[in-house]
């Protein structure tokens, strides 16, 4: 296969791993069947929730192995993991195997937890390698397809097993991700290409691939039309949508293909026409030559420039140097009250649609799925459409989503479905969106030499504000609860909905002042 249908295949391959990548998303789905089997409390079940963040803090060592074992092997051992985790997390619900202490199955989850980031890991340097000039568009398009995890294993669950589906998604959570990851192993790799004249045509196609492929997602979640949709239907349509990518790869073998044919075609026609070659001056055959000459180095300057627009970063700052800085300070802030929180409330999602009565659980996080799958697509449009024209700062695109984030928080205190739902798609739209955005941000203000590490600090507050804020939720459940351990009604969530509200909005007091301390620096990256 030729190496331009490669570089494209490769792409299809990440798409495919993130969009099993997002294990832990899907938590909300089975989280009060969980809690039932395991004859746990509010508390302890948040404490699970955590746990599954916790394993972010472990992250840098997928950040080594991929510099010193090969990107195959990488991918392997974190699916491997996530295996073990949730697969012994299965067989324990099953009562296949002995009856586990808590902590054990805490142990597990930081585990399973862990395996992400080894996927995560070989998703982003397969596409900085294969994509050096559009490498901030390509890990935004790949990465955005872990948005639909859960909308995926939740058309499969309601398909496989609708009746017990604690055990359908673990069962899937241990073996989906390997069977992916042994798919896409052979294209975990670096492709030697130069960048191919219809790059440019090709991501135009990707986007509208995944564009459609998220208004399906949305559409199918929407409860007045998921009782014309079988869960069958559902389900094939997702898988669709994840084909279609191919369409890539295949019409560029399909081209090289023509290619070689026509090059084969013409190098039989000048061995019947040798003679009357031989008799064209010289100068005739040189002409041409420089013209090819002059296409390739302008191609070549082409992509330097761009990337040198992409690539224009404050300084390169290391991490001792990074957390002097009141930038940084700021900025984690802003993530903790912004992306964090967000996911804090969609980790929730189940206990509080069970507390407001609302008994289409998956509907609802199949829903808020699909929102974070535009949320973080809608970085990369802008980048890809809008670059070199108008341009926001990276810091007023985090306050500019977190307002409608903070407003949607108490909105909830509304106790209609209708609030209920457009609040997890606005909190699941800017979630998203800020995760794509922190990425470009940390390389902007902090440099891109010590990326992995700086940005890995920075997400550790996930984990910290799963607890805090998981924590406090969780104290507060517990007040209404009944005799079996549950709480309804709007009381349960109403105070923590206006705790993270409140912060939210003071999130996006520090963006507009983080904002306003790099304004000078954004300015002359326009120039």
């Amino acid at each position: 296969m030729a190496s331009a249908a490669l570089q494209w295949l490769s792409l299809v391959g990440m798409i495919w791993l993130q969009a099993i990548n997002g294990t832990n998303t899907n938590f909300p789905a089975y989280s009060s069947q969980l809690k039932q089997l395991l004859s746990i409390s509010q508390v302890q079940l948040n404490n699970l929730a955590f746990a599954s963040d916790a394993g972010k803090l472990l992250g840098w060592f997928s950040g080594m192995a991929s510099v010193h074992l090969p990107l195959w092997l990488v991918l392997l051992i974190g699916s491997s993991l996530g295996l073990v985790g949730y697969g012994v997390q299965y067989l324990f619900v099953t009562q296949q195997i002995c009856s586990l202490a808590y902590w054990h199955v805490f142990l597990l989850t930081v585990l399973a937890g862990n395996s992400i980031c080894w996927i995560n890991t070989v998703s982003y340097v397969v596409m900085i390698r294969n994509f050096p000039s559009d490498h901030q568009v390509a890990v935004g398009l790949t990465t955005s397809y872990q948005g639909l995890s859960a909308k995926i294993y939740t058309d499969i669950v309601e398909v496989l097993s609708p009746h017990k589906k604690a055990r359908a998604f673990l069962l899937l959570n241990s073996i989906l991700p390997l069977i992916v990851s042994l798919i896409a192993s052979p294209v975990t790799r670096k492709i030697e290409i130069a960048r191919p004249k219809r790059m440019g045509v090709g991501f135009v196609v990707m986007f509208v691939i995944t564009i459609s492929t998220g208004v399906y997602a949305v559409l199918s979640s929407l409860q007045f039309l998921s009782p014309q949709l079988c869960p069958l239907s559902n389900l094939l349509g997702i898988l669709v949508s994840l084909l279609l990518p191919l369409v890539l790869p295949v019409s560029e073998m399909i081209d090289e293909l023509a290619r070689s044919w026509q090059a084969i075609r013409e190098r039989l026609r000048v061995c019947h026409c040798t003679v009357q070659e031989n008799k064209r001056p010289n100068e005739e055959r040189i002409e041409s030559e420089p013209k090819d000459g002059e296409e390739e180095e302008k191609e070549e300057e082409e992509d330097k420039n761009r990337e040198v627009q992409e690539v224009v970063v404050r300084e390169e700052i290391g991490v001792k140097l990074m957390l002097r800085r009141i930038d940084f300070w700021l900025y984690f802030l802003i993530y903790f009250f912004g992306a964090t929180l967000g996911l804090v409330f969609m980790n929730n999602l189940g206990q509080i649609a069970e507390s407001r009565g609302y008994s289409n659980t998956s509907s609802l996080v199949s829903l808020s799925s699909s929102f974070v799958f535009f949320g973080r697509l809608m970085p990369s449009l802008m980048d890809y459409f809008c670059r070199g024209k108008i341009r926001i700062s990276r810091p007023a695109s985090m306050a500019a989503l977190m307002a409608p984030t903070a407003a949607s928080f108490l909105l909830l205190l509304n106790r209609s479905d209708r609030a209920l739902y457009t609040s997890t798609a606005i909190i699941g739209i800017c979630t998203g969106a800020i995760t794509s955005i922190s990425v470009s941000t940390t390389t902007e203000l902090f440099g891109t030499k010590n990326f992995s590490v700086n940005h890995n600090i920075l997400v550790a507050n996930i984990p910290i504000g799963s607890f805090v804020f998981g924590y406090l939720a969780a104290l507060i459940y517990r007040k209404g609860q009944d005799g079996e351990g549950k709480c309804i009604g709007m009381e349960c969530y109403r105070s923590t909905f206006i705790i993270w509200g409140s912060l939210c909005f003071f999130g996006t007091l520090l963006a507009l002042i983080l904002h306003a301390r790099t304004r000078k620096f954004y300015s002359q990256r326009k120039q």
